[in-house]
Parts: C-alpha cells; structure tokens; sequence
C-alpha cells in the first residue's frame, strides 16, 4: 500500500472516524439479529442507537455497550405510543443514516392455525410486525431525511411472499400475513418518501439460527438447514449498504443478493 493512499487513509480517519461511520436506529436490538446487527455496524465505527424493550434485563447488549462506547442503549416498547414520541424527541434533529425495523413476534402457534384462529392473537402479531414498522419509521423519518444514507429498512420473511404461499401449508397465518402487510406498507412508505431520497426496503434474512427459528421448528415440526446469525447479518448489512430506491423496488431482498417475489 502506498504511503501516500496510507496517510490520506489515517486523515480521513481522523477527521471523520472511520470511512464507514454513519448513525444506526435498531429496534429489538437486545437478541438475536438485533443484537447482531449492533454487534456488527459498531465493530465497523458506526453509531448505533439500540433499542429494545426492556434494557435493564439486556445483559448481553448492555455489556457490549459497555464495551463499545458508540453504542447507545434506549428503551422502546413498540406497543407504547407515548414512549415512542417520547424517544423521537429525544432525537429530534439528530440525523440518522440508516433505520433498521428488527423487532418481530412469532405468535403462539395455538392462535393462528387453522381450527384455532384467535382475534386477540391477530392484533397481538399484526401490532409488532405490521403496524409498528411503520409508526417507527413515520417518527423517525425526518431524522433519516437528515442523514446521508437515507434508508430505512425492516427485516421481513421470506414466509412474507405472496407467491410461496401455496406451497407451504400449516404455517402461522398470522406472521405470514404479518410480513406480508408490512411488505405492503414498507413499499408505501417509500413512494411517499420518494421525493426525499429516501430508500425503504424489505430485507429477509434466510433461515437463521435464532430463538425464534428454535420456536418455529418446535412448533411447526420445520428442520431446514439454518445459517448463524452472523452469516445472517453481515449478508444483510451488505445488501443494506449496496441500497437505492431501485433496488429498494425490486422485491424482498435476501441476506444472499437474490430478490424473493412478493
């Protein structure tokens, strides 16, 4: 490497941090790919404001925090409606790069199978996955507006897609047609936000080795090979980087670079 590209390198580090700095929101950041995806963007530099709902038993996230001082642990209950205004005053003016919608529920098996559908279950799983994607990213969405990057993203399932649907039977109703309606309101949002630059996309992050894929296997009898939540992540954070509102269009875009139909 020449001395000079070294030098101009260690300016730009000075002076801006690192090449790769930017401001990162994560929801339900206190496990899993929320955990992992603030692992990842704060090993690389960036800030990372991660939240979750209940800080105070996040041991694994505060202690990385601990560790890792460009990263800000907050509370955020994605049912509380107060504490998310609370939350996005806190930040009012604060440009953030890149909006990460992680936050995601399952959904007790025994409400969303055929024979077994429960009303009070349907609104308890189209409330997190569906509805708060979008609440989070209509508060934010001035800060995002500030930021360079300009993105915002949440993390969907490839269970999401309309056209797999038929050839997958006795799966949860309610987080498939959860994914799928946060899908649809992710593509609206960007048509409204289009004007501003901003790029809104839906990402899958394949079959990875978390708590809830644990719970979906038992539940659902599923054995399907699963990757680590690592292989996950640095896949999504790749396709997260590459972002425009043209790819942002395409379809559900999986951790690999492929695009899965809606």
């Amino acid at each position: 490497m020449k001395p000079v590209f070294v030098a101009l390198c260690a300016a730009l580090v000075a002076t801006f941090g690192t090449v790769h700095a930017a401001t990162v929101l994560i929801t339900g950041a206190d496990r899993g790919l929320g955990l992992e995806f603030t692992r990842q963007y704060a090993a690389r530099g960036d800030t990372v404001i991660a939240t979750c709902r209940h800080p105070e038993d996040a041991a694994e996230l505060r202690s990385l925090a601990a560790a890792k001082k460009t990263i800000v642990v907050e509370k955020l209950d994605l049912t509380d409606d107060a504490g998310l205004r609370s939350l996005a005053t806190k930040y009012h003016g604060k440009p953030i790069d890149v909006l990460i919608n992680n936050a995601g529920i399952l959904g007790d098996r025994d409400d969303q199978m055929l024979g077994t559908f429960s009303r009070k279950g349907f609104h308890d799983v189209m409330d997190v996955n569906a509805f708060a994607p979008l609440v989070v990213s209509e508060a934010f969405r001035n800060n995002v507006v500030a930021g360079k990057e300009k993105k915002i993203v949440a993390v969907t399932s490839g269970l999401g897609s309309i056209s797999r649907a038929g050839g997958a039977p006795r799966r949860p109703y309610f987080y498939r047609m959860s994914k799928a309606a946060m899908n649809m309101g992710l593509q609206a949002l960007g048509a409204d936000l289009k004007t501003q630059g901003v790029a809104v996309a839906v990402v899958s992050p394949g079959v990875a080795d978390t708590a809830m894929h644990a719970a979906f296997s038992a539940d659902y009898g599923t054995n399907n090979p699963a990757i680590t939540p690592a292989q996950s992540v640095t896949g999504m954070i790749a396709v997260i980087d590459k972002l425009d509102q043209t790819q942002a269009a395409r379809g559900i875009l999986n951790y690999d670079g492929t695009v899965i139909a809606w």
